[in-house]
């Protein structure tokens, strides 16, 4: 039985079928077990999911990111949302570390749907009680919930990475690589108390790959760390990188709460000026990095599951992320080579 008693009632973990992994080592963290359930495919492509315990007035938390395949794997969490509603679930609470749709947050072009605020009212509906992500991409889609959303940030894992690298010196500039993630930028340079630089790139269309790169700031002889929300193909990153090489940056180092990428993704990263690209398992690629020498995976999933025990504790999750247990963040560093 997959619980957790700390008299404030019981906690079980289940996973859905994108975030395996990941909630297994939640639930290492814990020292609880994965929560005993079945998904699966019918041929004309139908979603079955099912809890193969009890969870009767039980506290449920289930795992699933939006992010490789997002329409099954959404379709899917609030399947799963309503199974545990109907099997009379004390409270139910989506653990979301990558919410892809995150994305459209707004009306930017006519006769559109704005696609966060509908996932949000779908996963309410089904019944939900609580959702807890990881750097949205878009921190405003917390208010398209009236529930509670707990919202994790990846810097205190990316920074005690670059830290323990030993990159963290007078030379380390944080980069941005677009006016739009400056504010992320500076809290990181906060956090390790340097500078920062900012890509100001032009974007036309849909596609992935922007049209000009220019560098503001001072990176002449630095050691450059850029901090994004995600990557999808790559291209800002390595333009980012190609463009701070250009103006005699010494190093180039990139930093990613989520990758969502394929091999093309991968292949551009490994043959561009990118000397170590680290980023999180909120999104399970394994099958696509294993071979990649540049990129370097730490684990997020001790901080959801730290979450998790301040929830049901019912502590304040600002005093979590004040106090990082190091157990926490030696656990999430210690398999990234």
């Amino acid at each position: 039985m997959t619980t957790i008693r700390e008299g404030n009632g019981i906690i079980t973990i289940f996973a859905g079928s994108a975030s395996k992994p990941f909630a297994t080592k939640m639930c290492e963290y814990l020292g609880v077990d994965l929560g005993k359930s079945t998904t699966h495919i019918f041929s004309e492509g139908g979603i079955y999911v099912r809890a193969d315990e009890s969870i009767r007035n039980k506290d449920v938390y289930i795992v699933q990111s939006i992010g490789k395949d997002p329409n099954n794997a959404f379709t899917e969490l609030i399947f799963w949302i309503d199974a545990f509603k109907r099997a009379s679930a004390n409270s139910i609470t989506a653990i979301i570390p990558y919410f892809g749709y995150a994305k459209a947050d707004k009306k930017d072009e006519p006769r559109v749907s704005i696609r966060a605020r509908v996932c949000a009212d779908c996963i309410e509906l089904c019944g939900v009680d609580r959702v807890i992500c990881m750097d949205l991409h878009a921190p405003q889609v917390q208010g398209f919930f009236s529930k509670p959303v707990d919202h994790l940030y990846a810097s205190p894992l990316l920074c005690e990475y670059a830290r323990r690298l030993g990159i963290v010196d007078q030379d380390l500039v944080v980069v941005s690589p677009d006016a739009g993630s400056a504010k992320r930028a500076r809290a990181y340079a906060n956090q390790l108390g340097v500078s920062v630089a900012i890509g100001d790139k032009v974007r036309i269309g849909h596609d992935e790959n922007p049209n000009a790169i220019e560098i503001i700031g001072d990176v002449k002889g630095k050691r450059c760390m850029v901090v994004d929300d995600f990557t999808i193909s790559g291209n800002t990153l390595c333009k980012v990188a190609y463009g701070l090489m250009d103006k005699g940056a010494k190093e180039v180092y990139a930093f990613l709460s989520h990758a969502i990428v394929k091999e093309d993704a991968v292949a551009r990263i490994e043959a561009s000026p990118i000397k170590m690209l680290v980023t999180t398992d909120t999104v399970d690629n394994t099958d696509v990095l294993k071979d990649s020498k540049k990129i370097k995976i730490v684990s997020a999933a001790p901080l959801f599951a730290e979450a998790v025990r301040t929830i049901h504790e019912k502590a304040a999750m600002a005093d979590m992320f004040a106090n990082l247990p190091k157990r926490l963040l030696d656990m999430s560093l210690e398999n990234t080579k």
